[in-house]
């Protein structure tokens, strides 16, 4: 009775605790099972070098991944880093930060980091119990909300017609000039503040933060102007009405050290044509 009581207990242990399963974006690595899970909205403090850490906020997954069978061949911290990086990378993503053995900081893990439908991922590998053949490890993934505004047609004229700057962060897709689905209802209204005021004349002016090259950013400014205009355009209001500008990453509103700084940094502002 004693025997059968441990092989019923030891098989249930092997599988995910009630309510766990994978994140969306991520499959687990084959033989480990999850032994605890939570998901809510908190700051989480993200390894980024030796002795470096970046304060997040968002949604915060942590998932804690223990071996199914102890006897079976354990991978090393190295090879489920390595794997987590492949799947990070093949998303369009980058690495942060690899330590496969204990840093001068002690930490051994990972982070990375990547875009996926207009969100920024994080996602960090830690805790692992053995560096050469592993019985277990945690991994957390933050999720940072695009930054999103609602605002309204009078809204806008009113601030505009001041003579003062509107700042509209507008979602474009990564790296690209696209403006992305949840960003369609900001040019809605741009359009009905343009259309019911008639004599009103602007000029859209474009920033970016500072990843990448200058000469990139600049570009990239200067297209994303252009491509809210050629929106605006094509929904009818006269071309002649609507000037732009780009001004890459030499005008930023706030510190390109944090991703909230550079979230702010990366904007579009209407001005009024005088």
């Amino acid at each position: 009775m004693a025997a059968m009581t441990f092989a019923v207990n030891f098989a249930f242990a092997q599988e995910d605790a009630e309510g766990c399963k994978d994140h969306p974006l991520f499959s687990r690595i084959p033989g480990y099972y999850i032994d605890q899970c939570s998901e809510n909205f908190n700051q989480f403090e993200i390894v980024t070098g030796v002795g470096k850490q970046q304060a997040l906020e968002g949604t915060v997954s942590n998932y804690r991944y223990n071996i199914i069978n102890e006897d079976s061949k354990r991978p090393s911290a190295f090879q489920i880093i390595k794997n987590y990086e492949n799947a990070v990378l093949s998303k369009g993503g980058e690495k942060v930060y690899l330590a496969s053995k204990p840093d001068n900081d002690g930490f051994t893990g990972a982070t990375f980091k990547m875009n996926n439908n207009g969100s920024t991922y994080w996602l960090t590998l830690y805790e692992f119990n053995d560096i050469d053949a592993c019985l277990g490890f945690q991994l957390t993934i933050v999720k940072m909300e695009a930054m999103k505004q609602d605002v309204t047609a009078n809204a806008m004229f009113e601030k505009v017609n001041s003579g003062e700057p509107l700042t509209l962060y507008i979602n474009f897709e990564s790296g690209k000039s696209v403006i992305r689905n949840e960003s369609l209802n900001i040019v809605d209204e741009l359009y009905k503040m343009l259309n019911t005021n008639p004599s009103l004349k602007i000029i859209i002016e474009g920033h970016t933060d500072n990843t990448g090259t200058k000469a990139a950013n600049q570009l990239l400014s200067e297209q994303r102007a252009a491509s809210l205009k050629q929106a605006l355009v094509k929904k009818g209001i006269a071309a002649e009405r609507i000037s732009t500008v780009g001004y890459g990453q030499d005008k930023p509103i706030a510190g390109n050290t944090t991703e909230e700084g550079r979230a702010k940094n990366r904007r579009v502002e209407i001005k009024k044509m005088q």
